[in-house]
């Protein structure tokens, strides 16, 4: 297939790059463009637009992969409007181009934040009303409704209104990490590897992580497979406590945990005077330091015909905390 995938010289990028250049023609839309191997040309966002760049000068592709955003800014010091500009106002822009094109399928990350930046009950699953807190989620989901819009849903799956054989995927990933990740694992491993201790494993949270080899499987398989359009959520088959994760880093870089089972009371109750008085660890960080954030991937896998992710969550976790020690 010729692909054309948007943002390709990031995290996600560059691995989808790896895992798919032996199979298929690689394309990038990116607002940088180095050579990268495997990649045959990489465009501006300004050759997409027909009066800068006519689409028939374009070469005819067959899918089209969209990465391309503003990620989650942790420290909130990013300004609302960017978030829409970007992650919606982007979409909008290659979701139109796709509609025009003779491109078949069409890939988009969103993100398991475009639904809930809290999860109520066992697990998130795709039918839960979205209910997104922030400018990062907001975006998201703005960016999804208008993929809706353009679209007629019926009983739950997608069909293209214009009924002319396209197919129409909507990722939302949970918390992506793997080798060359600069997120917040790499945050957490390196308060492990200075030896402060954990003073929070009174908590026993649950999260899911999603190994970017297990991306890539997915990605390949809604490629490659006749898989019904729609919405769905992306993540490792195993959640995983803080704790756990913590004990899976100093497992990697041969220490002793240093977790510290402090009152939860007490913590609590730390918490409540750091929001008083403005301190480092108040309630909101405590709460998601803590809570749980399970997402459910059964509809994913049901779709592609697996009953396991390709990769164990322990496995891609310490995959990824090798990496940084290299």
């Amino acid at each position: 297939m010729n692909i054309l995938i948007t943002g390709i010289h990031g995290f996600v990028g560059s691995n989808l790059v790896m895992s798919l250049k032996e199979h298929h023609v690689l394309y990038g839309l990116d607002i940088i463009a180095p050579e990268k191997e495997g990649v045959v040309k990489t465009f501006a966002w300004k050759d997409i637009e027909s009066t800068a760049f006519p689409m028939q000068q374009l070469p005819q592709f067959d899918a089209i992969i969209h990465l391309a955003g503003k990620a989650h800014d942790t420290k909130n010091q990013s300004a609302t409007q960017v978030y829409f500009d970007i992650n919606t106002g982007l979409t909008r822009k290659i979701f139109d181009f796709f509609l025009e094109s003779k491109a078949k399928k069409f890939i988009f990350f969103s993100s398991v934040k475009a639904a809930a930046d809290s999860v109520v009950g066992d697990m998130l699953r795709e039918d839960v009303i979205p209910t997104p807190v922030g400018p990062y989620g907001e975006s998201k989901i703005a960016a999804e409704n208008y993929i809706l819009e353009k679209l007629r849903v019926e009983n739950g799956e997608l069909r293209v209104a214009m009924q002319r054989g396209k197919q129409v995927y909507i990722l939302r990933p949970c918390m992506i990490h793997g080798p060359g990740n600069k997120g917040n694992l790499n945050l957490l491993y390196n308060v492990v590897r200075k030896g402060i201790p954990w003073p929070l494993g009174d908590f026993e949270n649950k999260r899911s992580f999603t190994s970017i080899d297990n991306l890539c499987y997915v990605v390949e398989g809604l490629l490659e497979k006749n898989i019904a359009s729609g919405i769905y959520h992306m993540g490792d088959d195993e959640a995983l406590s803080t704790n756990e994760l913590i004990a899976l880093m100093c497992e990697a870089m041969g220490k002793e945990p240093r977790i510290w089972k402090m009152n939860r009371k007490m913590m609590e109750g730390c918490a409540g005077l750091g929001t008083l008085f403005h301190l480092p660890l108040n309630t909101e960080r405590l709460r998601k330091l803590t809570e749980n954030y399970v997402v459910s991937n059964e509809k994913i896998k049901s779709a592609l015909g697996i009953d396991r992710m390709p990769v164990r969550a322990a496995d891609g976790i310490m995959k990824t905390i090798r990496s940084f020690s290299d």
